[in-house]
Parts: C-alpha cells; structure tokens; sequence
C-alpha cells in the first residue's frame, strides 16, 4: 500500500522530526540531511515535488549556544529559537548544494492559516517554488509564536500545509517505524499497524504516551494530524525517518510504516486497525 501510496502521488509533503533531524548529542545531524536531499533530488528528477516541514530549530540553537540550556523564560526560548533556525537552514542549504538544488524558508503561525490573505499569498508562493524546482522548508515562527497564535507541534504544521497545498500524499518521518498499540520502545513485542481507515477507533485502542525530549509532538498529535490531511482527501503515511535511505525504502516497499487511508478495502494479508 506505502509504495502505491507514493508512486501515485506527485505533490508529497515531508516532515521530519527533531529526533530524525539530530544526533544523540542534540546536534544537527549533517550526514542525515546530505542522504535525505539526495533522496529529494532524485524524486525530483522523476517528476515529484517536495515539501519539507523541518523541525529542529531549538535543537541547533541549543547545541549553538549551550549555555542556554536551562533557560525556562520564553525570551530565552525565543531567542534560542531565532539563532537555532538560522543554523538550521544553513545546514538545509549545504545539504541541498551538491545537487543544484535551491532551498526557500517559509515561517508560519496560527494566524497565517486563519487569515484568508496571508493563507491565499502562503499558497501562491509555494505553487511558485515548486514549479521553480525549489524546495520549500516551513517551520512554526517560534519567534513571534507566543501561546495565542502558535500552532504548537509541525505535525500539524505539516497536516496544514498539506491542506494549503492540495498535497497528493503526507509523510510524517518519526523515530519509530509508525503506529503501535502500546509504545514500542517501553513494549517490544508490539504490532505495527500497517493499514487505518478508523482513526476514531484506533484513539480507543493504542495506549498514546507523552512528546520526546526534543519533539513537542506524540502519538496523538500524529493522529490529529492525520485526521486533518483525510478530511480533505490527503493520505498520510508514519515512518522512522532514521532508516537508511528511509523515503526511496518505503517507495520500493522495503520499509514498513503505517498508512493512514480513506479507502474502505485494503489488501489481503494487511494488519489494520479500524
């Protein structure tokens, strides 16, 4: 289903974590984003557009100015925020380089989505890059992103800028292989659910944990975010964004994820949930 999934979409938005995007130190993981834009270049290459939704801004400010580590005030969050997403897209820009290929920021907030000006002009300008053959990479303002207006995690993002968009396809690259009853990380011998169409039931029957240490997303934010990109039509697949070469395996049908489908049949043999 994951390799129909992507060879039928032309239009795919990519969002990577921040535990995807960093090393076990907290830093920007170089070799990470030099493998994934070579992945998105080949795409390209074959017809497809790319749109990246990129955490890790606080991660590079944090590993930029680690003195900063235990600041709590949201200035400093802010501030740590601004200098991270320049380190962010530079290391963005380095990544793409070697391929010819050219980067553009776009930073949003909640406001942007609820303003039908802001939202008509966020989506001339993608339609505008991507027929350039450049790459969006969106990120939240967490500069200006106080409570009131802040989206709050880039699953979200990701969901809303798939929906801005009119994307063929959503993926969600994590650090787990995708949807399981109980987390596998604290329960090993659970089953990935590679197959839902009832994201209503599956709420009622996974055990939904807490963000990571870096991520502000979980499990439940993942489903909201699927939800959003079904309501208007848009699959979604869940993937550990950390395997080799993770977007061209799920193409070829060599990594497993979940997919999270509108369509009331699946396949023989596939395990579903709803």
């Amino acid at each position: 289903m994951i390799p129909e999934l992507i060879a039928r979409a032309r239009k795919i938005v990519v969002k990577i974590g921040s535990n995807t995007l960093t090393d076990q130190e907290g830093r920007i993981d170089a070799p990470f984003l030099a493998e994934f834009a070579g992945q998105t270049a080949d795409f390209i290459a074959k017809g497809k557009q790319i749109v990246i939704v990129s955490s890790g801004a606080q991660a590079a400010g944090l590993s930029t100015l680690g003195k900063w580590t235990r600041k709590q005030d949201i200035h400093y969050k802010q501030a740590l925020c601004a200098v991270g997403q320049v380190e962010l897209m530079g290391a963005w820009l380095r990544a793409f380089a070697p391929w010819g290929l050219r980067i553009a920021q776009i930073l949003l907030t909640r406001d942007d989505f609820g303003d039908p000006i802001r939202t008509l002009n966020m989506r001339n300008t993608l339609f505008t890059l991507v027929d350039e053959g450049i790459v969006p990479v969106i990120n939240e303002n967490d500069t200006v992103g106080v409570e009131e207006i802040k989206i709050g995690d880039n699953d979200t993002l990701a969901a809303q800028s798939a929906v801005l968009w009119s994307a063929d396809l959503l993926v969600l690259f994590s650090d787990i292989d995708g949807l399981y009853r109980e987390n596998p990380k604290e329960h090993p011998e659970s089953e990935l659910i590679e197959a839902v169409r009832d994201i209503r039931a599956v709420r009622e029957r996974i055990s939904i944990g807490g963000a990571s240490r870096f991520g502000t997303g979980g499990i439940a934010t993942k489903l909201d975010a699927a939800e959003r990109a079904l309501s208007y039509g848009i699959p979604m697949i869940l993937a550990h964004g950390g395997r080799p070469r993770a977007l061209e395996a799920l193409a070829a049908g060599n990594q497993r994820g979940t997919a999270f489908l509108a369509e009331p049949a699946a396949p023989a043999g596939e395990k579903q949930c709803g």
